[in-house]
């Protein structure tokens, strides 16, 4: 099977083309513009395998993303090029709403062109499987029940938004033109290779320089954690044995808030990194409380049930056992993430 993936620079679209390629035994054409947060360097492992092909394409480009159509026919889209992360929606809204909402436009008209022309038996195994968040569905108080697949979209930040319109089109070219989608929504990624502006890198980076680990509010805002690698390995069953039209809710079954996470941090890095900067006593000493965000959520949470009954796939990681792999590895791959830091990023501001 031949997948072409969008994105496959970025942090969890690398992890899939990993996956897909070195588990998995698939070919896989890479396809990514390698903004601020697309590193071919988390692809070292894969970059000389005989499966394996990249191309520099923005996804808004039709003619460059038709060239990598017609030379490589694949079999299958994996749409996981986007912009995702929220201050910087805050801040740049229209860089979301090009790649998001414009480039999957781009990418769903070049994908229903292709998919016109294939024979029926091709026809018949072609799916495009676009990649989404849960943020889609908006703020959930913590006496509601977690997000399912019927949950209605109540965006809140101008990712989220661009995300929830990406959605919708990807949708509505399924019922509309017969393209076969299918679309899966996730909880919030961590793990190995994790660009170092989100929650978890930015909090072991700052912590292990002896910088402030600043938390927005009061730090109860509460989120479900999924392990990188695990996710990989659900999307890819997603898109070989997920039905058409139909969407997975994918979770990690973790929901910790934003204190928990930075504590448990902490703790684990008194184990694994005791030599600590200069008249630091303890880690959790450098916690900081900072103003919190414009229409920052409280909380996600994924019911990832169907994703079990009618794929089987569960998570392998807890959060403990997967935070521990987080932790040693930005410990032992210091040179990854100096190289990702010595370009126009600085620790300066808590993701998520």
């Amino acid at each position: 099977m031949k997948l072409l993936i969008t994105g496959g620079a970025g942090f969890i679209g690398s992890a899939v083309v990993r996956e897909a390629l070195m588990n998995q035994g698939y070919k896989v054409i890479n396809v990514d513009c390698l903004t601020y947060a697309g590193n071919l360097n988390s692809l070292s492992s894969c970059s000389d395998h005989p499966n394996y092909s990249f191309e520099k394409v923005n996804i808004c480009d039709s003619s460059a993303l038709k060239k990598v159509f017609n030379e490589h026919k694949p079999d299958a889209i994996m749409h996981l090029a986007a912009e995702s992360h929220v201050d910087r929606s805050i801040d740049s809204p229209a860089k979301f709403i090009n790649t998001n909402i414009i480039g999957t436009y781009t990418l769903l008209e070049v994908a229903r062109n292709y998919f016109d022309k294939l024979m029926r038996n091709k026809k018949s195994k072609f799916r495009f499987h676009h990649i989404s968040t849960d943020e889609v569905y908006g703020d959930l108080v913590r006496s509601k029940d977690p997000f399912t697949e019927q949950t209605a979209y109540s965006p809140s930040s101008p990712y989220s938004a661009s995300k929830a319109a990406s959605d919708h089109l990807v949708r509505s070219w399924g019922r509309t033109y017969g393209l076969p989608i299918v679309v899966s929504n996730c909880s919030n990624n961590y793990g190995p290779f994790h660009f170092p502006e989100k929650l978890i890198p930015h909090v072991i980076l700052n912590a292990i320089h002896g910088r402030s680990l600043p938390i927005y509010g009061d730090g109860m805002q509460i989120r479900d954690w999924l392990y990188v690698e695990d996710h990989a390995k659900a999307l890819l069953k997603v898109v070989t044995e997920g039905r058409i039209g139909e969407t997975y809710n994918i979770g990690g079954h973790n929901e910790k808030t934003n204190l928990e996470v930075v504590d448990a941090i902490c703790n684990l890095l008194e184990e694994l990194a005791p030599n600590k900067p200069s008249g630091l006593i303890n880690y959790k000493d450098l916690i900081t409380f900072v103003k919190d965000r414009p229409g920052h959520d409280m909380r996600y949470a994924i019911d990832a049930s169907k994703i079990e009954r009618d794929l089987g796939w569960v998570p392998d990681e807890t959060f403990e056992t997967g935070l521990r792999k987080t932790v040693q590895w930005y410990l032992d791959n210091s040179v990854w993430w100096q190289r990702v830091m010595s370009g126009d990023y600085r620790l300066e501001r808590l993701g998520e």
